[in-house]
């Protein structure tokens, strides 16, 4: 076949099957295995080349992390986590926004962020329920901290996954290198979150006091197997910090923690293996395949000299210009595909323009896939699995609800990055590193002070016809700014 024939084949089979995934018309783990066997088929790339455009340090990487993460829930950790935060917070409204999040986030960063929110939603609703308020200005927060949480590690989001087994990025890296940063994001975040929904979250005494009376250690189905699973989370969690110096992929030693939990608790593998998500494995190869035949074609090099020519291979307007793009991209498609194509070409930029370093532009494009997936109610996995809940349980979110809140606070935690990545690029990472983090705990403290404040003013806040009046009032407010369904009123 004509190589001109090869391209036109190769981008229009790509562009359909991106559309395809966009448009949710079709389940896209098909749509990206049906665009994989027409570039096959079709001999736009080879058989044994297509098996060599599937990264299998990322397809082992989250094999092993699933089967841990499903033999681990089944201990009932999360939840405990989930009630102790609560608690923690004495019932106060605000005060659990904060630390339900936080819960959220940090689990987040070491395991999917789609099993986080699954554990922790069924929680929140208990919570709300005995608070007499809407579930909505809980779950909204954990949506995004799920996905800013994610995007602090390697293992946290699957792009950070690809881009360091692409990049040769090891955990060190972007703990060294993101963490700094996602922790004044969150911490900008939840405080905003907290100054939204605070004329909302008003309660009585009386019913903070039954969070109080809940038992945490109720949530523990099993302390045999916790002990067994928090060990080998612990080993492996070590296993990434060392495996750059041991010189083992990610993907060896999550699936070797795999292995070690399967052999220490006798589970049956085949039940444990239930808890991988093959959709989304089969997503991943079908992907890399298509985006394979792209750079067999020659189109991701084409691409990348028609970047190169326009930012005159300056290392920093590229890399803003891909945060920008990224996270404005993945608000609204998802950010996997996106981040699949954006590798090689990225690889391609460097290999041409003669950058050697391109950490730069590696930590621009895995700031903005991660947080830009906030930015919509379809921009993120979490998203969607949060609001689909809700749906079960006759609240509706509404698309433009969701974005109204969460739109403006992806655009600041963009602009936050970005100056972030500028001042790393100025001054030393470790300089950079360590102010972020002061910067973090000084606004840390500041708007712990500003919050308590708020808790002291909404506490002469007073409800005549007791928690059916708030409810009402509740109701009201989420009509009003679109995101509860006229239908959907009870909460």
């Amino acid at each position: 076949m004509p190589e001109e024939y090869q391209v036109i084949i190769a981008v229009a089979v790509f562009l359909t099957t991106y559309a395809v995934i966009a448009s949710e018309k079709i389940h896209r783990t098909t749509a990206a295995l049906v665009g994989a066997c027409l570039v096959v088929a079709l001999s736009i790339i080879r058989l044994e080349d297509a098996v060599r455009a599937i990264d299998f340090n990322t397809i082992g990487l989250l094999t092993g992390m699933m089967v841990i993460v499903g033999i681990t829930r089944r201990t009932g950790v999360f939840e405990y986590l989930a009630v102790k935060a609560a608690k923690g917070s004495r019932g106060e409204p605000l005060k659990i926004i904060a630390a339900l999040s936080l819960v959220t986030a940090v689990i987040s960063a070491f395991l999917d962020n789609v099993t986080t929110v699954l554990l922790n939603v069924p929680v929140t609703f208990a919570i709300a329920q005995q608070l007499k308020l809407s579930p909505v200005p809980f779950l909204i927060p954990e949506i995004i901290a799920s996905n800013i949480g994610g995007t602090a590690t390697l293992i946290g989001d699957p792009p950070n996954i690809m881009i360091g087994s692409a990049a040769g990025l090891g955990f060190m890296d972007f703990l060294i290198n993101l963490t700094p940063v996602i922790v004044v994001i969150y911490i900008l975040t939840v405080f905003c979150l907290q100054l939204i929904y605070r004329k909302q979250l008003v309660t009585r005494p009386e019913l903070q006091a039954k969070i109080m009376e809940l038992n945490e250690q109720d949530e523990i189905k099993d302390a045999a197997l916790l002990r067994k699973c928090l060990l080998v989370v612990s080993l492996v969690i070590l296993g990434f910090v060392m495996h750059q110096y041991l010189h083992l992929e990610s993907s060896v030693i999550a699936l070797s923690g795999a292995s070690l939990l399967l052999l220490i608790t006798r589970d049956d593998p085949g039940h444990a293996l239930q808890a991988v998500e093959w959709p989304v494995i089969f997503f991943f190869v079908g992907l890399f395949v298509v985006v394979g035949a792209l750079e067999k074609a020659g189109v991701i090099e084409d691409v990348a000299k028609w970047a190169l020519d326009i930012t005159g291979g300056n290392i920093v307007p590229t890399g803003i210009l891909i945060l920008w793009l990224s996270a404005i991209t993945s608000a609204f498609v998802d950010n996997i595909p996106f981040v699949a194509t954006m590798i090689p070409l990225i690889q391609d930029m460097g290999r041409l323009g003669g950058i050697v370093d391109l950490n730069f532009i590696w930590w621009s494009l895995s700031l903005g896939a991660c947080l830009g997936g906030n930015g919509t109610a379809i921009g993120a996995s979490a998203n969607v699995v949060v609001i689909g809940m809700a749906e079960k349980r006759g609240l509706h979110i509404s698309f433009t609800g969701y974005m109204k809140i969460a739109f403006p606070l992806m655009l600041m935690s963009i602009v936050v990055s970005m100056a972030y990545l500028l001042f790393v690029y100025f001054f030393h990472t470790q300089i950079a590193m360590l102010v972020t983090l002061g910067l973090g705990i000084a606004l840390a403290l500041i708007l712990r002070t500003l919050t308590n404040r708020m808790i002291k003013q909404k506490q002469g806040v007073t409800i005549s016809d007791g928690a059916k009046t708030f409810a009402s009032l509740n109701v009201i407010y989420y009509y009003k700014i679109g995101i509860l369904d006229r239908k959907l009123v009870s909460v």
